[in-house]
């Protein structure tokens, strides 16, 4: 891919490549994962408006230094190596669930489908020395527009998404792993 392409900006602060290429597992298989979209046309605006809604605000507030992305956008790749276990530990390298995450975007199939339904754009990221909880309030007191945010633990990064739909959902989950809504009622209550 280009140079130029890869220093690409989709907000304020960030570049296409950043966005792309933060994840601990492309870190790890980066010489076998291609991590850009192939539906570029209309990826780039989803990232566009994830970042100029929620991520510039964020930044702006809290300073670059201390942002820390965590899981961009999701290549076809990237979703594959998700998905396998870690040779040397037997350990899944992540969780991925593209029809729900938002995290591969517009991404298509080789169907032509989009992978998730619900499109926008989505993210994980945390602010080096604020708790999520703090985050989450300050979010929501800013009142910036999302579609999905989850909740995972005050010392864990915090995913959100930007999409058409505006739904404002927010969840937790249990330690199995099931999204719940218990623990956060003052959240859900205070966006509805």
């Amino acid at each position: 891919m280009a140079q130029t392409v890869k220093e690409m900006q989709i907000g304020q602060y960030l570049t296409l490549e950043e966005f792309c290429t933060c994840t601990q597992t492309y870190q790890k298989y980066a010489d076998q994962i291609d991590p850009y979209p192939e539906n570029f046309e209309e990826i780039i605006p989803a990232l566009e408006a994830l970042c100029h809604h929620i991520l510039d605000p964020v930044i702006a507030h809290f300073g670059r230094e201390r942002f820390q992305l965590t899981y961009g956008f999701c290549s076809k790749d990237l979703k594959r190596f998700l998905a396998q276990k870690d040779p040397e530990t037997g350990i899944k390298n992540g969780r991925v669930d593209p029809s729900r995450d938002q995290h591969m975007a517009h991404e298509k199939n080789r169907n032509g489908k989009y992978y998730c339904d619900r499109l926008g754009a989505a993210c994980d990221f945390q602010i080096v020395g604020v708790e999520s909880d703090r985050l989450v309030e300050w979010i929501l007191k800013q009142q910036l527009s999302f579609d999905s945010l989850y909740y995972y633990g005050s010392d864990r990064p915090i995913h959100i998404s930007y999409a058409p739909q505006q739904r404002h959902n927010i969840w937790t989950f249990t330690d199995e792993g099931v999204p719940t809504r218990k623990g956060i009622e003052k959240w859900v209550d205070q966006y509805h």
